[in-house]
């Protein structure tokens, strides 16, 4: 749309930028740049005109859009970005698409998820114009058993993201929450196709849902105790669209680094895993088990040791840390 690549060109320029130039840049007329730059004002953008000088966006709704996506990433990166204000799930639909042949690196961004959803069939609270819902698609070679470590390679991803963006870096909770000041704030959910003859990886989805400016009374009453966004955390709004290109530039740099790059993620995830050395409840259906975590191991399993002095590999299920929630 000619709305979103005007609003892209004001958003990457910190000066008046000329309709002239709007126009021989995109290539279109004088006289739809105007109707764009209407547009964009009734939408809520405060947008300074002069006759010399040309256009200047002074400031912006949060809002992700094409065009608000268009400033932080390139042209033949947004080919392959899907960009939605309201979904059911982001996995769900990228599921379909995966299965008419959507490329490598496919991405979905929703400014809302209806049926967001969680690791054990969890719902994930997903409400509209505050957080970040967003599947990319993978297309690995190889086994199931060696992709088992892209959830927490996607972990690192969002908290190098996170940090180059809002200046602060969150934890991660073994295997796939990022946590901020002891609440989760990021939720990953990694989904997988294996071809039944062969045994091979089809595709393999990697869902995350970002708490951004939240604040707490916008979460649910039972949320309030244990979520919390980047907003609440750091006390200042931060610019979904931006935040959204860094964590797809990130997971471009994942899809480029496997599986050669193992050790950096491997380094990056054992420095800020908050579960090291913590007393952690295993729960196992409807057991619990008091143990204590006492190391990460090269495959990103969790070590531990319970009260009864047995030491076990967890390569998944539910650890839950006491007192971090």
């Amino acid at each position: 749309m000619t709305k979103n690549s005007v609003l892209a060109v004001l958003l990457r320029s910190d000066d008046y930028v000329s309709g002239e130039k709007i126009s021989e840049d995109l290539g279109i007329s004088r006289t739809a740049v105007n109707i764009a730059v209407k547009s964009l004002r009734k939408d809520g953008c405060t947008i300074l005109s002069s006759t010399r000088k040309g256009y200047l966006l002074t400031s912006a709704p949060d809002r992700l859009t094409p065009g608000d996506l268009s400033a932080f990433l390139t042209t033949d990166r947004m080919k392959s970005v899907q960009c939605l204000d309201c979904v059911s799930s982001t996995n769900k639909l990228l599921h379909d698409m995966a299965y008419e042949g959507a490329p490598d690196g496919q991405v979905i961004v929703a400014n809302e998820q209806t049926g967001g959803r969680g690791r054990m069939g969890r719902t994930f609270y997903s409400p509209a114009d505050q957080g970040i819902y967003l599947s990319m698609l993978l297309r690995p070679e190889g086994l199931p058993a060696d992709a088992t470590a892209l959830t927490a390679w996607a972990a690192v991803a969002i908290c190098n993201a996170i940090e180059s963006v809002c200046g602060i870096r969150p934890g991660i909770k073994w295997v796939n929450d990022l946590v901020m000041n002891g609440r989760k704030i990021c939720g990953i959910l990694t989904e997988m196709s294996v071809e039944s003859e062969t045994g091979r990886i089809q595709y393999v989805m990697i869902g995350a849902g970002i708490n951004v400016n939240e604040e707490l009374r916008d979460f649910p009453e039972e949320l309030q105790s244990v979520a919390a966004s980047i907003r609440t955390v750091t006390g200042k709004c931060c610019s979904r669209a931006q935040l959204a290109a860094e964590i797809i530039c990130e997971m471009d740099r994942l899809r480029f680094a496997w599986p050669a790059g193992h050790a950096d993620y491997l380094e990056a995830y054992r420095r800020d895993s908050v579960v090291t050395g913590r007393e952690i409840t295993v729960l196992s259906g409807t057991s619990a088990q008091n143990a204590v975590a006492d190391r990460i191991n090269d495959d990103f399993s969790l070590s531990v040791h319970f009260e009864d002095g047995h030491q076990d590999r967890l390569t998944a299920g539910e650890v839950s840390i006491r007192g971090i929630y």
